[in-house]
């Protein structure tokens, strides 16, 4: 029996003891968007990491940056749709003070990282 069939047989079996029946997010579309925000160079690692129930630290800060540009990004609308609300204003400067020190502390991990 060739590699094909065996791991056809295998995924059947599965199926047939219903293994595949509630998995985490069965019936929504695949977000990908934390992926590709990721640098090039550390998506393969960081997958490897993630599959194996661990991420270092660098891969977090990158995700928390994303979330909060998200967030960002939704504010600056809110506050477009609100004629700059004081207390909007004050949120997303907030923001962008935890999204810069975030990146300084994520280039000093990358440049502590090159050095070694």
């Amino acid at each position: 029996m060739n590699f094909d069939k065996i791991v056809e047989a295998l995924i059947q079996e599965a199926m047939e003891r219903g293994e595949f029946e509630n998995l985490p997010g069965k019936g929504k579309p695949i977000d990908l968007t934390a992926y590709f925000d990721m640098p090039e160079e550390i998506r393969l690692a960081h997958s490897v990491l993630k599959n194996a129930g661990m991420t270092p630290r660098e891969v977090d800060l990158l995700n928390e940056i994303a979330g909060l540009k998200r967030v960002l990004g939704a504010t600056v609308d809110e506050e477009k749709k609100w004629r700059r609300a004081p207390w909007r204003q004050k949120r997303s400067q907030e923001l962008q003070k935890q999204i810069q020190q975030k990146q300084v502390e994520f280039s000093l991990m990358m440049e502590r990282g090159r050095k070694k």
